[in-house]
């Protein structure tokens, strides 16, 4: 009996396709950003990295300045003490929080967007207190000396300073790492995605302070903080969206 050619070729081509949609599904799954959403995605995460930014340092601002001006005045002087002490905390936990928010928005479609707003905003306040205490501690034994800094004492304690900054970001990393593993396929190198982004911001904000005479002094200080604020957001929305759009999602995803 001879098998009839159009049923065959029916057959053939039923095969191809189921291959081909096989192939292309297995391809898409391989990431935790399929590539078919990768632009979009993209663009969102960057823009509400930026918008939690903005949005997040005028809202922790406010308050703080409210607090601070109408609040505290009507207080006893042992609880201004301890606003004065503590207050930064509140101000900090807010523009945090507001700011991983923005950025749950954008990724809760594939992972946790809960669990990556409190790893945020957890992260970037203990990033930023360690941050500032070296910081603080590293210029203070600057004034300790109670003499004049020459150039190359100057210049090593500003590149110890700005490697206090950029190492602080490995707490962040840290703590969206912990969220991230239970997703990606080894997403170890997560930790360190944002000291790189750090890294860039301070080559860049150095970039802009040698620009920063040629524009008029009357705008100088206006230009300088708006390209340093414009800047340091989008490096934090674009370097980690590049990073999440490269991670590799785990099988059971």
């Amino acid at each position: 009996m001879q098998a009839d050619p159009n049923q065959v070729t029916n057959i053939d081509e039923n095969v191809e396709t189921n291959v081909t949609e096989t192939s292309e599904t297995r391809h898409k799954s391989d990431f935790l950003i399929p590539r078919s959403q990768r632009r979009k995605f993209f663009f969102t995460f960057a823009l509400m990295t930026i918008v939690g930014w903005v949005v997040g340092g005028i809202v922790s601002i406010a308050v703080e300045t409210a607090i601070t001006e109408r609040l505290v005045p009507q207080l006893t002087p042992k609880t201004q003490e301890l606003w004065y002490m503590w207050g930064t905390y509140t101000s900090l936990s807010i523009f945090a929080l507001i700011f991983a928010a923005d950025q749950a928005i954008a990724i809760c479609r594939h992972i946790s967007g809960w669990w990556w707003l409190l790893a945020t905003s957890f992260g970037w306040m203990i990033s930023t207190k360690v941050s500032d205490a070296w910081i603080g501690y590293i210029w203070g034994f600057a004034e300790s000396l109670n003499r004049e800094l020459s150039v190359e004492e100057a210049i090593i304690l500003g590149i110890a300073s700005t490697s206090a900054y950029i190492f602080s970001g490995i707490w962040i990393g840290f703590f969206q790492w912990l969220i991230l593993r239970r997703y990606a396929q080894n997403p170890w190198w997560w930790n360190f995605l944002n000291s790189f982004a750090f890294l860039l911001i301070s080559l860049l904000l150095w970039l802009l302070s040698l620009v920063q005479t040629s524009i008029s002094e009357v705008y100088r200080d206006q230009v300088y903080y708006l390209g340093e604020q414009g800047l340091t957001a989008l490096i934090l929305g674009v370097i980690p969206a590049i990073g999440l759009c490269r991670l590799k999602k785990k099988d059971n995803y």
